[in-house]
């Protein structure tokens, strides 16, 4: 069965040229968690002891300001951060909804990324390549499929890459924020498909700043703060904690 287990699982990224505060505050805002100093080295520590254990039929919402460590939480869940120390155990077939265009190449077709992103996701080439037409069909690119994606807009970068990235559903379905690609048509469509995607998956991760989207879609809560956890609970309980702390 599909399950998530953290144990004490922190997280940290070492800055050597500690004198550099433009990246040092960069990197912060990005990662969250906190600084600590040792002479030359500044150690950016984005997640802190970090124990959950997740099985199906779990819906987690991932509670917090900016910084405090929400998005590293995601990554280390998807397997993009190994932990600095602790363990993470992801057993089932992970999708995560976010950096939806990495993997992919600009000066290749629309179909050559299919397989690209695919096969970057876990699939195999031939598995990759069977999905181009449904890729196709959704996605709306028409002949643009074998045009280099270069020669797209934005817009139709991020349609080629949702369509790739949610052609199967997973064991367990990790989103930054819910997703909206391109005019209010396709937007209708890719909520539909994430409905599905949540419905269909045995374990959802959610981070949002929307108490609205939470409370539709989760039934527990971590609040994070500078990487560590300061409450976990109930979905209601959680967001009034995080309500009264930034009032």
């Amino acid at each position: 069965m599909p399950s998530i287990a953290l144990h004490r699982a922190s997280v940290d990224f070492p800055i050597y040229n500690s004198r550099n505060r433009s990246l040092r505050n960069a990197l912060l805002a990005r990662v969250g968690g906190r600084l600590e100093e040792a002479g030359d080295l500044v150690t950016v520590r984005a997640l802190e002891d970090i124990s959950l254990t997740l099985n199906p039929g779990d819906r987690l919402a991932l509670v917090g300001r900016n910084g405090a460590g929400k998005s590293t939480l995601l990554r280390v869940l998807a397997g993009a951060y190994e932990p600095t120390s602790g363990s993470a155990v992801i057993d089932g077939r992970v999708s995560s909804l976010f950096d939806l265009t990495m993997g992919m190449d600009a000066e290749l077709t629309g179909a050559d990324n299919v397989v690209l992103r695919g096969v970057f996701l876990g699939m195999s080439i031939a598995e990759a390549r069977s999905y181009i037409p449904e890729v196709a069909e959704f996605s709306e690119l028409g002949g643009f499929m074998h045009l280099p994606m270069r020669t797209y807009s934005s817009g139709m970068r991020l349609r080629l890459a949702f369509a790739i990235s949610t052609v199967r559903t997973p064991d367990i379905l990790l989103l930054d924020e819910f997703i909206s690609v391109g005019d209010e048509s396709f937007v209708r469509k890719t909520r539909e498909r994430l409905e599905r995607m949540i419905d269909k998956a045995h374990i959802l991760v959610l981070a949002s700043h929307s108490p609205q989207t939470l409370r539709a879609y989760c039934n527990r809560a971590l609040l994070l703060h500078e990487g560590r956890i300061v409450g976990e609970g109930p979905i209601e309980a959680i967001l009034a904690r995080y309500k009264e702390q930034a009032a």
